[in-house]
């Protein structure tokens, strides 16, 4: 077993470098850790890259022609942990219905002062966690004065959390709407949401114009097949469009009198769906590092529609998966293979 202790400095040193801890999701699902934790972290991790201490490329993505799977690699490297990491993500069965779907992501941690190895550990929780923090921190700087009602579109993953992370950075909001399609799905959000809000309950709504139309926030999780797609014409004046998935149509991109996204280079990669007729995409307002460091204004007038985009920029997954590690380190989770023996 290698030594393993946190330096001054706050990263992880690792005492040999023939050994790789393995944290699974396992290991990760028994780690408490609190929503306003993780909020936190990711808000961190974008002040520390808006301060040039860390680095972000754009990811890389494979995809075959017919569009079944698809595939990401990232890299990057927070300066305040001084640790680097590299993200995989792939997912095969986009053709077909959720229970056929297969996903895998890990994320490989080094300590950048002793060059030794962190862990390697699933994803999936840290993703689970790192997207609807940023959707609610999004929320937190761009939605108007005063908001008071949001909803949810889609019941997978990203939307179990969305309404607890909003709740986090938007205590004031009064109205929780969900619109999905799943029931199992439905039942896991209220779950989710009584877990860490036990006095608070979401109303499901099945007219989604309706809803659309009286919400001050919408954060659209849902998956490619979902038939919800909000256009710009059902949002009232100063509504906040967050898109993570799918769920809304392309005009509330395009007709928005703001655009905001995690990243501008993420988005023309990943967000090709929201394209116009001739394949373009609009400029980008302000990307969300700034705004969140206060240098860029998220919103400028409480009556502008403001659509916002939210991709996954690494550093937030190596903050958040950082912080598990040592979270896990501390508990002695973990198996230690020799790798490199």
């Amino acid at each position: 077993m290698t030594d393993t202790s946190t330096t001054s400095a706050g990263t992880i040193a690792s005492g040999d470098d023939t050994h790789l801890r393995i944290l699974s999701k396992t290991d990760l699902a028994g780690i408490e850790i609190s929503l306003s934790d993780v909020v936190a972290t990711v808000e961190g991790a974008y002040r520390t890259l808006h301060a040039g201490q860390s680095d972000n490329p754009r990811k890389l993505t494979v995809k075959p022609q017919d569009e079944h799977s698809v595939s990401y690699a990232m890299l990057g490297r927070d300066g305040t942990r001084n640790v680097v990491a590299i993200k995989t993500s792939y997912k095969h069965g986009l053709d077909k219905g959720r229970e056929e779907q297969h996903y895998y992501t890990t994320l490989s941690i080094y300590d950048d002062v002793t060059g030794l190895p962190v862990a390697m550990m699933d994803c999936s929780r840290i993703g689970s966690l790192r997207t609807p923090a940023v959707s609610a921190l999004l929320a937190r700087e761009c939605a108007a004065p005063g908001a008071r009602s949001a909803l949810v579109i889609g019941t997978g993953t990203q939307g179990r959390l969305a309404l607890p992370f909003l709740l986090t950075t938007l205590p004031d909001l009064d109205r929780l709407m969900l619109f999905g399609t799943h029931a199992e799905g439905i039942a896991a959000v209220r779950e989710q949401l009584r877990a860490h809000f036990p006095d608070r309950d979401v109303e499901i709504v099945t007219d989604l114009r309706a809803a659309a139309a009286d919400a001050d926030v919408i954060v659209a999780t849902a998956g490619g097949h979902t038939p919800a797609a909000v256009e710009a014409g059902w949002l009232k004046p100063g509504a906040l469009s967050i898109l993570v998935g799918h769920g809304l149509a392309p005009s509330t991109l395009h007709q928005a009198d703001r655009v905001i996204a995690t990243s501008e280079a993420q988005m023309n990669v990943t967000g090709t769906d929201m394209a116009d007729a001739d394949g373009k995409l609009p400029a980008v307002d302000a990307e969300f590092p700034p705004v969140i460091a206060g240098i860029a204004a998220g919103r400028r007038t409480a009556e502008e529609r403001i659509f916002a985009y939210n991709s996954g920029l690494v550093v937030t997954d190596i903050a958040l998966g950082h912080r598990f590690a040592q979270l896990a380190l501390d508990q002695g989770l973990g198996t230690e293979v020799p790798l490199w023996s």
